[in-house]
C-alpha cells in the first residue's frame, strides 16, 4: 500500500507539473480543428509531445495517415492504452471537446509511464482520427493497432459527471432515388419527381418514431434535392442515420427504414438505392469494475459523480467497438452549464474555459490512476477481464450505480 500511495502521488506530481504544456496543446488543437481523417497538426503534435516524454512513436497505421500509436515500458503483459481522439466537427470546430480529450490521455499517458516502475507493464496512448460519424477506430481494430492492448481508457467533456454512459449502436444509409426529369410548369405530366420519393420517405420515418423504442432514434438530412425549382429532380439523396442500444434492435430498424424508402417510390414511380456508408458502431459494454476505480479516483480528487443514468442523453461512438474487444471506460465529466450541450457553440465555447481545462488536468490524473490500480494489482486486473469475459460472451451489461 505504502508504494502504491507513493506511485500515485508520482502521477498527480507529474501532471502538476507537466498542465501548462497540456493547456498549450489543448488550446493550440483547438484553434486549429481539422476534420475526420484531415487531422495532420493534432497528429504530430501529440506525437512529438509523446516522443519527447519517452515514447516510442508510430505515426500513420495501415489505412490511417492521421492515426498513430505510442508505447513505453516492457513488452510483456500487463498493459493499458489511453485513446486520443482529436477530430473536429464541420462548421463548429471542437465543439465536442476532443482537444481536451486527446491533451488529457496523452499526458495521463505520459504521467503513468514516468511514475512506472521498471518492467510494471507497457502504457499505450493510442491517437484516434475520426471518431465523429466515420469510426476511425474501427478500422484500427480491424488493422491490427490494438494488437497487445488489455484495456482502454479515455474521459469525454460532457455536462454532467458520470462514470458510465452507454452508446448507441449506429448505422449511417445514403439513401437515393432515380426518377425522370421534366420542365415543371410545360410538361409536369412527363416527369417522375425524385424529390417527392425522398419528401414522402422523411413522412413516413417521422410517422415511425411514433412506434420505435424509447432508446431508438433516426435523424438525416437531404444532401441534394434537386437542380432548380422549374424542373423536375430526376435524382435525390439524403444521409440517415439509425441508433439503438442494442445492435440487433439497430438492424431490424433499418429494415423499417428501407420500407419507409421502398412505400415512396412506389407511390412516386421512382426506383431507390439503400446503403450503409461507413462501419457500423456498436454500443458500448462498460465495465464497472474500471468504471468503480475511476470513480473513486476522480471523486478523490475533488469531483462527485451524481448522474447514475446510463441511458439519458447518449449518443454514439467508436469507443463502443473497442469495448467488443477489450475493457473499456469511457466516463463524462462536466465543462460547464447543462444548456451548453455538446454540438453546440456554447459548447465550442465552454471548452476553451479555464473551468474546462481545470477538469481536463482532473481527469487525465484520474485516468492515470486508474490504468496504474489496473497495472499494479493481479487480483483487479483478474476482475476486470473476468468481468470482460462475461459481458463479451453476449450478457447485456446490468446498470449499477
Amino acid at each position: 500500500m505504502e508504494q502504491m500511495t507513493l506511485l500515485q502521488e508520482k502521477v498527480v506530481s507529474e501532471l502538476d507539473r507537466l498542465f501548462p504544456r497540456l493547456v498549450e496543446m489543448a488550446r493550440t488543437i483547438y484553434e486549429h480543428p481539422e476534420l475526420g481523417f484531415e487531422e495532420k497538426e493534432a497528429a504530430e503534435l501529440l506525437g512529438a509531445f509523446l516522443q519527447g516524454s519517452g515514447f516510442h512513436v508510430e505515426a500513420g497505421l495501415g489505412s490511417l495517415p492521421t492515426a498513430f500509436r505510442a508505447f513505453q515500458g516492457a513488452a510483456e503483459r500487463p498493459s493499458v492504452a489511453f485513446l486520443a481522439e482529436y477530430d473536429a466537427l464541420p462548421g463548429l470546430g471542437h465543439a465536442c471537446g476532443h482537444n481536451l480529450i486527446a491533451v488529457a490521455s496523452a499526458g495521463a499517458g505520459a504521467a503513468l509511464a514516468a511514475a512506472l516502475p521498471e518492467g510494471a507493464g507497457r502504457v499505450f496512448v493510442m491517437g484516434t482520427p475520426a471518431e465523429e460519424m466515420h469510426g476511425g477506430k474501427i478500422r484500427m481494430i480491424q488493422e491490427g493497432a490494438f494488437d497487445g492492448v488489455e484495456a482502454a481508457l479515455m474521459f469525454h467533456p460532457s455536462v454532467r459527471n458520470a462514470a458510465v454512459k452507454r452508446t448507441l449502436a449506429m448505422t449511417e444509409l445514403k439513401v437515393s432515388f432515380h426518377g425522370k426529369s421534366s420542365h415543371a410548369a410545360a410538361a409536369p405530366e412527363l416527369g417522375i419527381n425524385a424529390l417527392d420519393a425522398m419528401v414522402l420517405t422523411f413522412a413516413g420515418i417521422n410517422a415511425l418514431r411514433q412506434q420505435i423504442p424509447d432508446d431508438a432514434r433516426i435523424h438525416g438530412i437531404i444532401t441534394r434535392g434537386g437542380d432548380a425549382p422549374n424542373i423536375i429532380p430526376a435524382f435525390t439523396e439524403a444521409r440517415i442515420a439509425v441508433r439503438s442500444l442494442e445492435h440487433g434492435a439497430m438492424k431490424a430498424l433499418i429494415e423499417r427504414v428501407r420500407g419507409c424508402v421502398a412505400g415512396a417510390a412506389q407511390a412516386t414511380g421512382c426506383s431507390f438505392e439503400v446503403e450503409a456508408v461507413g462501419p457500423a458502431y456498436e454500443g458500448l459494454l462498460p465495465n464497472y469494475t474500471l468504471a468503480g476505480l475511476f470513480r473513486k479516483h476522480v471523486e478523490a480528487l475533488g469531483m462527485v459523480i451524481d448522474d447514475h443514468d446510463e441511458t439519458g442523453y447518449i449518443g454514439s461512438s467508436d469507443i463502443g467497438n473497442v469495448s467488443r474487444v477489450m475493457p473499456v471506460i469511457h466516463p463524462e465529466l462536466t465543462i460547464g452549464t447543462r444548456e451548453a450541450l455538446p454540438h453546440t457553440t456554447g459548447f465550442c465555447r465552454a471548452v476553451q474555459s479555464e473551468e474546462a481545462q481545470r477538469v481536463m488536468g482532473i481527469a487525465a490524473k484520474a485516468l492515470a490512476l486508474t490504468a496504474l490500480s489496473y497495472l499494479a494489482d493481479p487480483d483487479t486486473r483478474a476482475k476486470v477481464q473476468a468481468e470482460f469475459e462475461k459481458t463479451s460472451r453476449g450478457a447485456k451489461p446490468a446498470s449499477r450505480s
